[in-house]
């Protein structure tokens, strides 16, 4: 057990960023803690570090601000590894100076445990401890819990704004090598104003929510939108690998209550969340939130065992047979794997459950379709066509799960942008995927 007096351990490792990113030596592989938790102030030390240092593996999935390690000025000298891409690493992927693993969220961890991908340190973000010794990770529990126990050496941002929240996020001094006590707001990512067209997808999707459902949302415009479309639905419950603020309107009027949920019942289990202070501030110490490592909560067999699991991904292409691509534009890649398979297959052998992916029917001002006749060259399938079903855009729901490529072609073009559904039908027919004297939905 650990030691009653913590507070001589929490003084003797106290110490300035300089100095505790000195534990970082050259060839080592670091985990970075992701999303809003991410460590700026470690971060901004370790930079600053970087010609003292070379090939440095940095590894992480989606962080919010600047990631200073993956400019041009400091290739040879840190190396970035994602498991899921944001836009302040998509340029050096790209470029070849930083490296993409395609990967289900609820394997990563695996990763650690296993070997795959030894951890020799980790760079966290923590709340300040308990009056027993205990750091909460806050905001952001995801895959750092299990990096940081696997890592050889913890080094710690203790920040007295990070909320405390309740359910598997702790670690104790004791597992901590070295911390830095910081003070300042977290990186936030504020819900935007829903556009009319995500409330029309947002409308259609809302469609298929019966009362009592539980729901996984992903990150974005759509569901922000569908959680606003649920003012009229009762006894929801969430289980999700984050969440935003929108979930906070509902659980204010009793709409998300997770009364009726099958699993972890009057919870809303998550892994972490991406949003703003008062969001940061709302789950503080608030006991109706319970978050678990992604391992935990992205296992889909987990997932399954939540009765009417409705789980809400989108996509940036669909083609004809109903392959998804997710993570790339063409070769180049944009994103990442995330939970939509952990969550896509776990709705589908949920009681009641529903998978669905949604999405805009057009993109880059409705001058291209987003339902196409084959993915473009190079572009990754993150779900296969045999785990797709439901596909959701403006224009209505097209159901594929148990039909034919024949009856897919017609459900997609029937739910693609009016003016592309011409040249889709036509590249079917061609493909013998329809008649020729076959006439479209109107």
């Amino acid at each position: 057990m650990h030691p009653q007096s913590w507070h001589p351990q929490f003084d003797q490792k106290r110490t300035s960023a300089a100095r505790a990113v000195e534990l970082v030596r050259s060839n080592e592989r670091l985990w970075i803690q992701p999303s809003c938790a991410t460590p700026q102030v470690l971060i901004e030390a370790l930079t600053r570090r970087a010609y003292q240092l070379q090939n440095v593996e940095l590894c992480h999935m989606l962080t919010l601000g600047d990631a200073p390690y993956a400019r041009p000025e400091f290739e040879g000298h840190f190396r970035h590894n994602g498991l899921f891409l944001g836009g302040n690493v998509r340029e050096a992927v790209a470029s070849g100076r930083a490296d993409y693993t395609p990967i289900f969220l609820s394997e990563i961890e695996q990763l650690f445990t296993s070997g795959d991908m030894q951890l020799d340190g980790a760079l966290i973000q923590t709340s300040p401890p308990d009056e027993h010794g205990f750091l909460s990770l806050g905001a952001s529990v995801d895959c750092t819990l299990t990096a940081a126990r696997q890592a050889r050496y913890v080094i710690a941002e203790v920040n007295d704004q990070m909320p405390r929240t309740m359910g598997d996020t702790f670690l104790h001094i004791s597992e901590i090598t070295a911390i830095v006590e910081t003070s300042h707001p977290l990186l936030e990512l504020p819900a935007e104003p829903s556009s009319r067209l995500q409330e029309r997808i947002a409308k259609n999707v809302a469609s298929l929510i019966s009362d009592g459902a539980t729901l996984q949302l992903g990150i974005g415009g759509i569901p922000d939108a569908v959680l606003r479309a649920l003012t009229d639905k009762h006894d929801l419950g969430i289980h999700s690998e984050m969440f935003s603020d929108g979930i906070i309107p509902l659980i204010e009027a009793g709409i998300v209550n997770g009364a009726r949920k099958s699993l972890h019942p009057g919870k809303v289990v998550a892994g972490f969340v991406l949003g703003s202070k008062t969001l940061f501030d709302y789950i503080h110490e608030n006991p109706t939130f319970e978050f678990h490592p992604t391992a935990y909560v992205n296992d889909p067999f987990r997932i399954a065992q939540n009765d009417r699991m409705i789980a809400i991904n989108s996509a940036i292409q669909v083609d004809l047979t109903g392959q998804v691509c997710a993570d790339s534009i063409g070769s180049r890649p944009y994103s990442g794997f995330g939970g939509q398979v952990d969550f896509m297959r776990g709705a589908a052998r949920s009681k009641g459950g529903k998978p669905i992916i949604a999405l805009p029917s057009t993109a880059c001002h409705d001058n291209i379709s987003r339902i196409v006749p084959v993915l473009d060259t190079g572009a990754g399938v993150v779900t296969s066509r045999a785990d797709v079903h439901y596909v959701i855009t403006e224009h209505g729901i097209a159901y594929l799960h148990g039909k034919t490529l024949r009856q897919r072609a017609e459900a997609l073009i029937a739910v693609a942008d009016p003016k592309f559904r011409d040249g889709l039908y036509e590249f079917a027919a061609k493909a013998h995927l329809l008649e020729p004297q076959h006439s479209l939905v109107a």
